[in-house]
């Protein structure tokens, strides 16, 4: 064995020891950054709707929900869907979440907005001042019709129906007025129309159903509707659901709707993502006058991409931490989960490798010098002629001294003994190969 090998043998030593070390730091390292970077915040922002529509009284119950698990949310009042999804779509925004509906989203341009959860059905309601019934959208035309607010649900699934009924501002005139304020104009009769997308509780829808003097348009054809646009449902009003004792309506109603979501930027935490479809459940699982019991929250594909992590957590339910421990101490105990198995992994067979490893850096100190002692001994034996003494007692006392500086543990010390008791044999071959007189001690 050649004195090179030896000590590369010793550097591979170092090397192995030298990466157990880093993979370990590196580890830690890890671990300590995943605790830092992905705990959920304890803050986000929803984007909500009009003041005096179903959408701001809905925020209220999400603030109270997910107050409960230690979540703050702030509340962004908007003109509706069309405002927060282009909020949702603006990373400089500040919004995380925000309601929207079925038709307003381009799929390709909304990339990192996500649904959550389907709500409930939003029915576009037209009310009219008209002495006869109106059964069709493109009877609207050359009439004043309060078309809601831009961004709102109104004129955002409104401008899909006009399209398809052809009409357009040079033919219908729009106006900009949601909710109260378009319901005050249309008893007045500023207004020939009026159009709202939200639930029958909407304060301006309630009341319209209400007033006599108004009446609701019945869709004729609202199943072409459904069949030209796939965001949209058709609905039935049954005759006497609103008030039974005042028959209101009067008749079945034939509607058509979308669906209201629940929205965030991609990237929202999952945990927090399970809290919302929680709160989903408790605010719109029970019955309505569209829904059946239990169909919202739906993670079925309306038009934006729907969350794994939402739909995941719909079929499956609440984890075992989730169900019996505090939100953020079932948040802290599952990443601590998260991080311990592949750590465990990794750093299980790497402790069991460690003492080897040591055993082996320890006596490749010692079996280096051994290597090198053998060598010397085998010249000494087998060399004939001329022989180089002086250099055979330099090489000999270069490795007691080299020898004399290993500090081993009490465990490896019956080694080191032997070693410096073989180094002892050589010196007394040497001597006995020149005819020196021995080396006594004192």
């Amino acid at each position: 064995m050649m004195f090179k090998d030896l000590r590369f043998r010793a550097r591979r030593g170092r090397v192995s020891l030298a990466v157990v070390v880093f993979a370990m730091v590196a580890a830690a390292v890890w671990a300590i950054a995943y605790f830092l970077q992905t705990a959920p915040p304890r803050h986000i922002v929803l984007a909500s709707g009009l003041e005096d529509g179903l959408l701001h009284l809905y925020a209220k119950r999400y603030i109270e929900i997910l107050a409960r698990s230690g979540v703050t949310v702030e509340e962004r009042i908007t003109n509706g869907p069309g405002d927060n999804l282009r909020l949702l779509q603006d990373p400089q925004s500040g919004v995380d979440i925000g309601f929207t509906q079925g038709g307003i989203a381009n799929p390709s341009e909304a990339k990192n907005v996500i649904m959550l959860a389907s709500l409930y059905y939003v029915p576009m309601w037209i009310f009219h001042r008209s002495a006869d019934p109106l059964n069709q959208v493109n009877e609207l035309r050359n009439r004043r019709v309060a078309v809601g607010v831009s961004g709102s649900g109104a004129r955002s699934l409104g401008e899909h129906v006009f399209a398809l009924n052809g009409l357009t501002i040079n033919n219908m005139a729009m106006q900009p007025l949601s909710n109260n304020a378009a319901l005050l104009a249309l008893q007045s009769g500023e207004v020939d129309a009026a159009i709202f997308v939200d639930g029958a509780e909407n304060n301006a829808v309630w009341t319209a159903l209400h007033d006599p003097t108004l009446k609701l348009l019945s869709y004729s054809k609202a199943e072409a509707y459904h069949r030209r646009l796939s965001f949209i449902s058709k609905l039935t009003l049954p005759s006497g659901v609103i008030d039974l004792a005042n028959n209101v309506p009067e008749r079945e109603v034939d509607l058509i709707g979308t669906k209201e979501m629940l929205a965030a930027r991609d990237g929202l935490h999952p945990a927090l993502i399970h809290l919302l479809v929680d709160a989903a459940g408790e605010i719109h699982g029970k019955q309505g006058l569209f829904e059946q019991a239990g169909e919202f929250p739906g993670t079925t594909q309306v038009d934006l991409r729907v969350s794994t992590d939402a739909d995941q957590h719909k079929r499956f339910g609440r984890s075992f931490l989730y169900q019996y421990l505090p939100f953020y101490v079932a948040t802290l105990a599952e990443r601590a989960i998260i991080i311990l198995l592949p750590l465990a992994a990794i750093l299980l067979p790497l402790f069991h490798y460690l003492p080897q490893l040591r055993r082996w850096h320890v006596r490749s100190r010692i079996y280096r010098w051994y290597g090198e002692l053998a060598l010397l001994e085998r010249d000494v034996a087998a060399r004939t002629g001329t022989l180089p003494t002086e250099k055979w007692l330099s090489d000999l006392e270069r490795i007691e001294r080299a020898v004399a500086r290993i500090h081993t543990p009490a465990g490896f010390a019956s080694e080191a003994y032997t070693l410096r008791g073989h180094i002892g044999l050589v010196r007394r071959a040497i001597i006995a190969r020149n005819g020196l007189p021995p080396i006594t001690s004192g």
